[in-house]
């Protein structure tokens, strides 16, 4: 077994594998028990699925809540059931859409746009998840939410099949960009392949490919160079620098005032010994609250 407390690993989902089958797969090949991924990618997507290890977990909910980019290709003319290429045609008509017509309408969705959640999706409604619904032919009424397009360009387009970038935030769902898009030049489309490109400020480089773990299986030192530490989670935030002192009273929970520190917002907090401990989050008044700390 690796020691593997507050370790990150970016992996690059093969297609056809569930995220938490692949999360499984992961699992036994580390030798862990307690690990978690944050966000789940449907199994037709592939790309970065960011799995952390033990102390590492805590801070899962900053990448839920982190941006995301993709790559998708989907095709006008038709509409499936899910969204996807996993369904079942329920439509099809005819496409009479150029390349000009195509990208003018993608850019339109840029900014702030409201999305109905598809029934093919892992949302609840009175405690079931609503696919689960959708399987059984019942579809329930689901709220508009708003979320983020930060860019987003068609890059070619050629026999009715698209291919385009999209960085967002949170919560977006793809299939029903997709889908929305076809809606407004009143064709139908659906995504027939996807990929998550990023994740927070994770890049598509970083990612590890499935076979390399594979491959590596029986090599602790290789799958331990294929790690990242946890302080990577959290690039996005300032560090604060604690003394012996402050350090004594983070760690039982208090809040502390350090000079210099941020006005709002959350902190990464490093020891006296120059160690990520966790992180922190500024108080109304100044100070510095823990919010997630690690054990060492």
């Amino acid at each position: 077994m690796i020691s593997l407390e507050g370790n990150v690993l970016l992996l690059d989902k093969p297609i056809g594998l569930s995220s938490n089958n692949a999360l499984q797969k992961v699992k036994r090949i580390y030798g862990v028990k307690k690990a978690g991924h944050a966000g789940n990618l449907d199994p037709l997507a592939t790309g970065m699925l960011p799995i952390c290890f033990g102390e590492a977990t805590k801070f899962l909910q900053f990448l839920l809540n982190a941006d995301k980019s993709y790559r998708v290709e989907f095709k006008l003319g038709e509409k499936t059931n899910t969204g996807d290429a996993e369904g079942e045609i329920i439509e099809r008509h005819a496409v009479n859409v150029e390349y000009q017509q195509l990208s003018s309408v993608v850019n339109t969705f840029l900014g702030q746009i409201k999305q109905i959640p598809p029934m093919y999706s892992a949302l609840k409604y009175q405690g079931q998840a609503l696919y689960k619904l959708a399987r059984q032919g019942i579809e329930v009424p689901r709220e508009p939410r708003c979320v983020q397009i930060y860019s987003i360009q068609l890059l070619g387009f050629e026999h009715n099949h698209a291919l385009m970038e999209v960085s967002c935030s949170k919560g977006t769902y793809i299939r029903t960009l997709v889908e929305d898009i076809g809606d407004v030049l009143k064709c139908g489309a659906y995504v027939t392949a996807l990929r998550r490109r990023e994740v927070g400020n994770y890049k598509e480089s970083q990612m590890v490919a499935f076979e390399k773990l594979i491959a590596s299986e029986d090599n602790k030192e290789v799958l331990r160079s294929l790690l990242l530490p946890v302080e990577s989670l959290l690039t996005a935030y300032p560090a604060v620098q604690l003394t012996s002192t402050t350090h004594f009273y983070i760690q039982r929970g208090q809040a502390v005032l350090i000079p210099h520190a941020p006005t709002q917002g959350y902190v990464k907090l490093i020891s006296s010994d120059h160690n990520f401990i966790g992180i922190g989050v500024i108080l109304s008044d100044g100070r510095v609250a823990p919010k997630r700390l690690i054990k060492h």
